[in-house]
């Protein structure tokens, strides 16, 4: 197995009930037992679990996470049941987060779940991130998102950023000092972004699990990450593309943080 990208992970020993689990995941080439002691020895924060959000946590959840660290505020909502399949008809009008746990736990029972009934903001987001290697930021609005990119690259954590709109979904990862950073590409929030848009639930799984195994690929160094380049995907059409994504020299955010480094 290649050196992890970044990523300081402790493997932890695994049971003989997950190496019966994990058995067949632990078939992949550059991968074996040792990848799963990786993610079993990793912790993720995953912001908002909602459409996206929610199939990422459920996908690492599967692949054998230790620790999931999960912040969603409010209530479950009718118009949240066709994409947030961690929520269940049941749960309507119920705050979010103790159901996210339940159908997390039910997956994955051996899994560590911290479940935060708030979304990411510039108060919480330091105290969040440095509980986790990894950040996934799957959060719809521009504020939240630009809090988790300061503190990626204040604590050097990589943050897998995913998004989608209607039928198109993005795909890129962050590394600190390897990578631009969020606010390269967005340094303010875009004037035309609006927080109610056109979802159908199977483009936010797309992007999604899709996600979830660019956050098992930085924990286990298996393969190649899209670090400088971002996947835009278009369901529509079913075509994509690599775009190649170049660091703001000028940047606020990071660029004092890559200055220090070289």
């Amino acid at each position: 197995m290649n050196e992890p990208h970044g990523i300081d992970v402790a493997p932890r020993e695994l049971s003989d009930e997950e190496r019966a689990t994990y058995e067949w995941q632990m078939w992949v080439g550059d991968f074996g037992e040792t990848g799963q002691q990786r993610l079993k020895g990793a912790s993720v924060l995953v912001s908002r679990v909602g459409g996206v959000g929610g199939l990422v946590a459920l996908e690492l959840a599967a692949a054998g996470i230790g620790r999931l660290v999960v912040a969603h505020a409010g209530r479950t909502r009718p118009a949240d049941l066709n994409r947030q399949l961690l929520m269940t008809h049941d749960n309507l009008g119920k705050e979010r987060t103790p159901c996210i746990e339940a159908s997390l736990k039910r997956l994955n029972p051996r899994l560590e779940v911290v479940a935060v009934p708030q979304n990411i903001n510039e108060d919480n987001a330091a105290g969040l991130v440095e509980q986790v290697d990894i950040i996934v930021d799957c959060a719809p609005l521009f504020p939240e998102r630009f809090a988790m990119n300061r503190q990626s690259v204040l604590q050097r954590k990589p943050m897998v950023e995913c998004a989608m709109y209607e039928m198109e979904a993005y795909l890129t990862t962050f590394v600190p000092g390897q990578t631009p950073c969020l606010a390269c590409l967005s340094p303010e929030e875009p004037a035309w972004w609006k927080r109610r848009f056109p979802v159908i639930g199977a483009v936010s799984g797309t992007v999604a699990c899709m996600a979830a195994v660019e956050t098992i690929k930085l924990i286990t160094a298996l393969g190649q990450p899209l670090l400088g380049r971002m996947l835009a995907i278009d369901l529509r059409h079913m075509t994509t593309r690599s775009l190649n994504l170049a660091r703001d020299p000028a940047c606020p955010v990071c660029a004092s943080s890559r200055q220090a480094v070289d």
